[in-house]
């Protein structure tokens, strides 16, 4: 056997991402924002089923991500745009208009939703090296 072949992938090159990969952590990206949006307008106005309902979605959107993706960035990617997304919607504007009230169920989704978004990122396979000398035994 090869050393090249014994080698693992932690020590291989990193490849130049695709247009097509940028293109859809991007598309991933938005679609956090969306989700944090939604989530932010949803989790106050059916508690708890809408607390529920908008933590599910943004685990939806990692995981589907992850998957979609093959990696732990599509997970990454919707989970850093809804951290942006509801960080942003916690200020309060001059005219003392707010979206989150100071109460447990904001709380619940601002720290819920932060650890939805470690969990499926933890969760999410990662590349898997492929063929049979990479199988233990062999």
């Amino acid at each position: 056997m090869k050393s090249a072949e014994r080698s693992s992938m932690l020590a291989q090159p990193l490849h130049r991402p695709s247009l097509g990969r940028a293109a859809a952590y991007l598309g991933l990206f938005v679609l956090g924002v969306v989700v944090g949006i939604a989530g932010a307008l949803v989790q106050s106005g059916w508690f708890p089923g809408g607390l529920l309902l908008a933590l599910a979605g943004e685990a939806g959107l990692c995981l589907g991500g992850a998957r979609a993706a093959g990696s732990r960035g599509g997970a990454v990617a919707p989970a850093g745009g809804w951290m942006i997304a509801v960080i942003l919607l916690t200020a309060s504007r001059p005219e003392g208009d707010f979206v989150f009230a100071a109460e447990s169920g904001s709380y619940l989704f601002l720290l819920g939703g932060m650890a939805v978004a470690v969990i499926c990122a933890t969760l999410a396979q990662g590349r898997q090296p492929d063929g049979d000398a990479v199988r233990l035994g062999k």
